[in-house]
């Protein structure tokens, strides 16, 4: 056991050592003013070094994604995690641990195959986009239209109509994800837009960064003024074949079958677990990420990451003996990918609340180096916030960005004026995975998930415990930017 004290003393040594610079004496730099035992860089040390010397997060992801797999909402894989956070919050001792009911869409993948019938045969690798319809049983055989843009689909006049567009525009990897921003609208809008000028079936460049023939999966969303066409991704090796094919003044014929379906909805539930607040219990910070996955994976970057970092958040302060004035409220969302229904849900469901909610932070963003938070909150909120992230620029996670601010599931909050944050990691490479079979945990460095939780944890300890909560959001200003 002193061992076990001695080594965990260590890391709790280093990880001060990380994330202030200090000197090798940690006694004296306890001696300077400020530098107490509840100074916020001992805190945020505290916190790190329990995570790395515990592995919770790591943990938890593994039991999610090795021992349930995919969770697409509505399936028996997302009520097996429901059902497995809720038994892991209550073995670490959280209060108030329960299920929010929430009804989810059911999205059935089903059959999906391609091919290049001329000039050449030539197989295609594809996946069906999410909430996609199905293809006739035989399939739709038709030629190629290739576009990059919306503008150039409308431009394209009469050689849409009854033809195959395929979407062909590259995803260009960033470290803050901004390139998949600039492309998901015209996977999301894309099968619509194309449906109006008289497509027959939608095909998207995956918006993928890495080069590996893996399709990227994803939610379209059908306009209700546009009929509803199939659709699907193809890899960029695809995309580029047929690219080629065209350049050269050939008629490109594709066969298309999709075999997916939705089914009627389906009773699901969000996951709470709560920190219960000193001396404020009433007002809440909300941290989480969703708990639901695409199919294709495990779903570990996405968002089995952010799922486990709000978890072990709650256990490193519980652990710690960090209790806030204000209750933390961890909550694992359900159908972020394909509806919304738990952000939307927890919304609405706690609406007489709302105005209690002094901040909510969300994990959405895969499991790289944290590199600080975005923010969307009233006037004054961004220094207040800064100088708390000076804690944690040893990890090099101090930035505040207010360009974004807040994630999906946590934007009905900010639209009711709640204080947003993001946790932001360094997504370069997280785009090479996102809604691919290659999403599984060996994507996640355990000790980048670390440092993760421990950002996490301290940001909502430090908003939890502040004395004055940060201005709101006035509502005419309570729109989020969008990624």
């Amino acid at each position: 056991m002193r061992l076990f004290r001695l080594s965990r003393s260590l890391t709790v040594a280093v990880a001060l050592l990380v994330l202030t610079g200090a000197s090798l004496s940690i006694g004296a730099a306890g001696d300077k003013p400020g530098g107490g035992p509840d100074a916020p860089d001992r805190i945020a040390a505290r916190l790190l070094g329990e995570e790395i010397a515990s592995g919770g997060a790591y943990a938890k992801l593994a039991w999610l994604t090795d021992r349930i797999g995919p969770r697409l909402s509505g399936s028996a894989g997302a009520e097996k995690a429901v059902a497995w956070a809720l038994d892991e919050f209550r073995r670490d001792g959280m209060s108030r641990v329960r299920a929010e009911k929430v009804m989810v869409p059911r999205w059935v993948r089903g059959e999906e195959r391609a091919v290049i019938v001329s000039p050449v045969a030539q197989p295609l690798t594809i996946t069906a986009l999410g909430m996609s319809v199905p293809t006739p049983p035989e399939g739709i055989t038709a030629p190629v239209v290739e576009v990059s843009s919306f503008d150039e689909l409308r431009a394209a006049g009469d050689k849409v109509r009854g033809a195959i567009v395929l979407m062909n525009k590259k995803t260009v990897a960033h470290r803050h994800g901004a390139g998949y921003g600039e492309t998901s609208s015209l996977r999301y809008r894309g099968p619509s837009e194309a449906a109006r000028v008289g497509a027959a079936a939608f095909l998207i460049r995956s918006l993928g960064t890495l080069v590996a023939r893996l399709p990227h999966t994803g939610a379209l969303g059908y306009l209700e003024d546009a009929p509803k066409i199939p659709a699907a991704a193809v890899t960029e090796e695809d995309a580029d074949l047929i690219h080629r094919l065209l350049a050269a003044g050939e008629t490109v014929r594709v066969s298309l079958v999709l075999g997916c379906r939705t089914l009627p909805d389906v009773e699901s539930a969000n996951v709470v677990a709560e920190l219960r607040g000193r001396s404020l219990p009433d007002e809440v910070v909300v941290i989480g990420g969703h708990l639901d996955s695409w199919d294709l994976g495990t779903g570990a970057i996405d968002d089995g990451a952010g799922v486990a970092i709000s978890m072990e958040a709650l256990r490193l302060l519980k652990t710690l003996g960090l209790r806030p004035r204000r209750t933390i409220r961890a909550v694992l969302f359900m159908n972020e990918e394909n509806g919304v229904r738990g952000g939307k849900g927890y919304a609405e469901a706690h609406a007489s609340e709302i105005k209690q909610h002094v901040a909510a932070i969300e994990s959405d963003g895969g499991a790289g180096r944290p590199t600080g938070f975005t923010l969307r909150a009233g006037e004054g909120a961004a220094e207040a916030v800064r100088a708390l992230a000076r804690s944690l620029r040893g990890l090099g996670a101090d930035e505040v960005d207010t360009k974004g601010g807040g994630g999906t599931d946590i934007g009905p909050l900010g639209k009711a004026g709640c204080p947003v944050l993001e946790l932001r990691q360094d997504m370069t490479r997280y785009f090479d995975w996102h809604h691919t079979a290659g999403d599984t945990l060996d994507k996640v460095d355990p000790t980048e998930l670390a440092q993760n939780a421990a950002a996490m944890a301290f940001m909502a300890y430090a908003l939890a415990d502040r004395a004055e909560p940060l201005p709101r959001l006035p509502p005419e200003a309570a729109q989020p930017a969008g990624r």
